[in-house]
């Protein structure tokens, strides 16, 4: 325990902060002083009032919400006139249930009477809600931890069996029973928490009012709507000691900056390198911190690397579509490359719905007999939006209706409603683990790098953002030749001819694996596969020096996904040494070097200014 200073009057003050009325209740060795619970009481009192007030003047500001506009309960509907048409079913699963139930009362009864015994249900030794010793050494926690795994494992049981169901309504009712499931976890609630109680019985109850706290500060971030603080932001500062890989923006449009980073090496490779991220989140992902920095990194290996930093667009940009993204983006670029280093030819990346613009680009650019990108690289990828894992809850036209009406009144997409969106895909690791240390146990998040990031969210313009949707996530045109047209011309992903590298991640929540590697069998060039361990980000951002996640290789491309992995090879470490000597596999012009290219004095130094813009 950290050491604490000790006024004159008796009390301390927590450690590291500065007390105000209500917000650092003074504390004794007997817990709360009785006239401290009253400030901060009143103090919460009021802070309350202001956050209902906040709350109204949103809702006045967005329009009355629709109801029920997830479209989640003629789902449950759907899915309980399917179940009562098999009632046998549905009481043999209760059978099974109530028969484990009973045999978790006599174990318990058994165990508190001195007797050893064996559990009725584990839980997953990566579930980190139950990593507390007293969940399995005290018997009272360790039923209460059986029992909510048994009911949980009878409502996941239940909705997944129900006959006859349409796949998208099936889809639905598993994705938010395990919703529901997880919110009701004992970890979520301070009298079945063991840490919680303990915390709360040792700090005399200190810990409830600091989150209490907590929690008004996150409602009074988001205007009445729960923003849940997940790191120390005031520990991160752009430039400063995250996204601080030397560089100048040497060309810039209302859509995007051009970064054009310093070298680090006295020659460097002919061919510049772009990296196009996506525009969901911004792209300091690929340089976080100088030991995780991809752009460090490929700076290091003799690239020049160019980023595109998009903006963060307001009501202005509303009607931007994903054809200004092509032009003023990834077409845009390549001008100014050739402007700064006089090169034509150039190696690009493409990062998730960077990606996908990137595919559709270099479709566009095979009709016009574009080549000036040689090879294209595809992190975490769809091109192929048959499978799209559990974001297709999201996807039917009732929802994006619902959406569309909202983005119509604001010119775009809330930052935070899409990061709510990816939030609930791993709700256990990016909501509720939250709550708990915030709420529950009142502590302050921990400044971590990624999660600073997570947070840092962009909005979306309503044009381009229901284009995407619509065409790619919820009709698939992508994938179809002529099924979609970027600036009046019809394209098709099997024209491209150029040599691709597809990174995906197997436990990608965003861009599942399989789907990926159907889209890179769409390419008609010699494309290579390659599967990283991990997810969505830690799969990618995975430098060799840190030893950790394995990556497979497999030289071929087999019709199947799982043919692909049955013959594919696993390799310890970082998939970013593979890479290179992918790039410098494509001919002498790969190779070849040239003096070290410095970046012009440009409009600014890097990050830029377009990306420190943060919505409110």
């Amino acid at each position: 325990m950290a050491t604490q200073e000790t006024p004159a009057n008796g009390a301390f003050r927590l450690p590291g902060k500065t007390n105000k009325p209500g917000l650092e209740p003074e504390t004794t060795k007997r817990g709360l002083e009785p006239a401290t619970i009253s400030q901060s009481m009143a103090d919460i009192a009021e802070r309350s009032q202001r956050i209902v007030a906040a709350f109204l003047d949103r809702q006045a500001e967005e329009g009355p919400p629709r109801p029920d506009p997830m479209h989640i309960g003629s789902a449950f509907l759907e899915m309980t006139a399917k179940l009562m048409a098999n009632p046998a079913r549905l009481v043999q699963a209760q059978l099974g249930f109530w028969h484990d139930y009973m045999t978790l009362w006599q174990n318990t009864a058994r165990r508190m009477m001195g007797e050893s015994t064996q559990p009725v249900i584990q839980a997953d030794p990566k579930d980190r809600r139950f990593k507390d010793d007293a969940w399995k050494d005290r018997e009272v926690f360790d039923f209460i931890k059986q029992s909510y795994l048994l009911s949980a494992r009878f409502v996941q049981d239940v909705v997944t069996q129900v006959d006859d169901l349409d796949p998208r309504t099936a889809q639905k009712v598993d994705f938010y029973s395990r919703q529901f499931v997880d919110a009701m976890s004992p970890s979520n609630f301070l009298l079945t928490n063991p840490e919680v109680l303990r915390k709360t019985a040792e700090s005399g109850g200190e810990n409830l009012i600091r989150g209490l706290n907590n929690l008004l500060g996150d409602l009074e971030r988001g205007r009445g709507q729960l923003r849940i603080k997940m790191t120390d932001t005031e520990a991160f500062r752009l430039g400063e000691n995250i996204a601080v890989s030397p560089g100048r923006v040497v060309f810039q449009n209302a859509l995007m900056q051009l970064i054009q980073y310093a070298p680090s090496t006295e020659t460097v490779l002919k061919r510049p390198l772009l990296i196009v991220p996506p525009w969901i989140n911004k792209f300091y992902i690929l340089d976080l911190r100088p030991k995780n920095s991809f752009v460090r990194w490929a700076v290091s290996q003799g690239h020049t690397v160019f980023m595109v930093s998009w903006v963060n667009p307001d009501a202005d940009l509303h009607d931007k579509s994903f054809d200004d993204y092509m032009k003023e983006g990834i077409l845009a670029a390549l001008d100014a490359i050739e402007r700064e280093t006089g090169e034509r030819a150039i190696n690009a990346i493409g990062y998730c719905l960077g990606g996908t613009l990137l595919g559709a680009t270099l479709a566009w650019m095979a009709a016009h007999k574009d080549d000036r990108i040689r090879t294209a690289t595809f992190f975490v990828t769809m091109l192929d939006f048959g499978e799209t894992g559990e974001l297709n809850v999201f996807i039917d036209e009732e929802q994006l209706q619902a959406l569309e009406e909202k983005m119509a009144r604001k010119g775009f997409l809330e930052g935070t409603d899409m990061a709510a969106t990816f939030n609930m895909l791993r709700a256990n690791d990016l909501i509720w683990s939250f709550v708990v240390n915030n709420y529950l146990l009142g502590q302050d998040p921990f400044p971590f790098d990624l999660l600073y990031w997570n947070g840092d969210s962009t909005r979306m313009p309503a044009t381009m953002h229901s284009f995407y949707l619509r065409n790619m996530y919820q009709d698939n045109l992508l994938s179809k030749p002529g099924g979609i047209a970027l600036d009046g011309t019809p394209i098709d992903l099997g024209t491209i001819k150029v040599p691709a590298y597809f990174l995906s991640t197997r436990e990608d929540h965003i861009a599942p694996w399989k789907t990926t590697y159907a889209g890179a069998r769409l390419l008609a060039g010699k494309n290579r596969f390659v599967l990283a361990a991990s997810g969505h980000i830690a799969g990618v951002v995975n430098p060799p020096e840190g030893g950790k996640y394995s990556h497979w290789i497999n030289a071929d491309l087999p019709p199947t996904a799982e043919a692909w992995f049955e013959g594919a090879t696993e390799i310890a470490g970082s998939w970013w040494a593979d890479w290179q000597r992918w790039i410098a596999s494509h001919g002498q012009a790969a190779r070849t070097r040239v003096p070290a290219r410095s970046p012009a004095k440009g409009i600014e130094a890097a990050p830029g200014s377009y990306v420190r813009v943060q919505i409110s």
